[in-house]
């Protein structure tokens, strides 16, 4: 079979860019949840309400995963992301344009639910799909990097959600707020996802694809191909993923709700906090990314699983403080790892099937695992604050996860390609 050519920077550089759509959205739910919760649930259980419908909406993360990675493991990585970003486009449009629970009652809530479970079914192609894609189109000694591009512009989603939810929190009256300035970020979203599938559509097809399809090596089942034949490297693919979703989803997406309600920030205070947790995570992702190219994913993932044993749970010491620099050393600590483990992860969960299969192994591996340990642990960390009485619950709950998957990475085989 013939070596496939890297792709140039152009593509490469829009498949990563791309990313921060996904990103933007999905964090911008839970940097405006407090709000949300206001205008489309009632009762004093609203908030929780809000987090399980973020729950519920990423369970369907695995099975959009698994659909747009059967579409990509036979028709091209390119087709799956034109597609999934149209889908996310008009996802966003309509949650902009949606009427409360003062308009039209509990109906509104439902509605809402609904579209961010359209949002994780269209999120569950696109992430596997450009990681893939950067994967297949670098450099083979360059491949910890660029895909790390994946974790740094999501993250660029993150801090421009983060950004807009604080500027239309602490800019707006609350009058003006729950009357249509909560839809303004939603909509930019909007322009925002339609103006990148526009300038996808010129982005070349992976050639790591294009090369097994000229030489007919695709398989007809992607999906069940994967379970056959690569088990071992789906289910290592899941336990890296499970350290990186929690690290992430709770150290960086939760932290503005466990600020507001555990740490008796305001809702403004709170996401200038989380904006400069978003710009520590895109400082150190590119770094760690060069670092996995230069000693390997394991040792990285390795040392990325005991800093997360040991730190969370300071860190949470340092945020129940609640003063501004503890705060700021807490929310930083927490968000560098997560970022690191989301550089290395992104490149060693790929790297676990081949790319024949790559898709739908990520589908079954990787976006399982953000399923259970991105969506599910906000809603788990809130109630387990409120039942518990401890601010540090959420950092014993990342802990816990670190030690249970060492051992996994202790004896994950490396796959970082030899310099020729």
């Amino acid at each position: 079979m013939t070596a496939s050519k890297p792709l140039d920077r152009r593509s490469l550089t829009l498949a990563a860019l791309s990313t921060v759509v996904e990103w933007y959205d999905f964090t911008l739910f839970l940097y405006l949840a407090t709000v949300l919760a206001r205008l489309f649930f009632v009762g004093q259980n609203a908030m929780l309400t809000t987090l399980a419908g973020f729950a519920v909406a990423y369970l369907m993360r695995p099975l959009g995963a698994m659909v747009f990675g059967h579409l990509g493991d036979r028709h091209g990585r390119r087709t799956t992301l034109l597609v999934s970003m149209a889908l996310m486009t008009v996802a966003m449009l309509l949650s902009g344009l949606l009427p409360t629970v003062a308009q039209i009652g509990p109906a509104a809530g439902i509605l809402l639910l609904l579209l961010r479970c359209v949002m994780g079914f269209a999120v569950g192609g696109e992430y596997n799909g450009v990681v893939a894609y950067l994967l297949e189109g670098a450099a083979p000694h360059r491949r910890g990097f660029v895909t790390s591009m994946a974790a740094a512009t999501s993250e660029i989603g993150g801090l421009l959600a983060a950004g807009v939810s604080a500027l239309t929190v602490s800019l707006l009256p609350a009058p003006a707020l729950e009357s249509w300035g909560w839809r303004l970020p939603f909509l930019f979203g909007a322009v925002l996802a339609g103006t990148i599938l526009l300038a996808r559509a010129a982005m070349r097809e992976s050639p790591e694809f294009e090369v097994h399809r000229a030489a007919g090596t695709l398989v007809s089942r992607p999906l069940g191909h994967a379970v056959s034949r690569y088990r071992s490297g789906v289910a290592r693919g899941f336990a890296i993923s499970a350290l990186g979703s929690i690290t992430y989803y709770i150290g960086i997406t939760y932290l503005p709700i466990h600020l507001v309600s555990a740490g008796g920030l305001s809702e403004a205070d709170a996401l200038q906090l989380a904006t400069v947790a978003a710009v520590a995570v895109i400082v150190v992702t590119p770094f760690i990314g060069l670092l996995a190219d230069r000693f390997g994913r394991r040792p990285m993932l390795v040392v990325l699983a005991i800093l997360s044993a040991a730190l969370p749970y300071a860190a949470f010491r340092l945020l129940a403080e609640a003063g501004a620099f503890s705060s700021l050393i807490g929310a930083v600590v927490l968000a560098a790892l997560a970022g690191g483990v989301s550089a290395v992860g992104a490149v060693a969960t790929a790297e676990q099937v081949p790319a024949e299969g790559r898709l739908s192994g990520l589908a079954l591996g990787a976006t399982t695992a953000t399923a259970l340990f991105g969506g599910l642990t906000p809603w788990l960390a809130q109630v387990l604050t409120e039942w518990t009485g401890s601010t540090t619950a959420p950092g014993i709950m990342i802990a816990l996860v670190s030690l249970a998957v060492l051992p996994v990475l202790l004896t994950l085989p490396e796959t970082r390609p030899l310099r020729s």
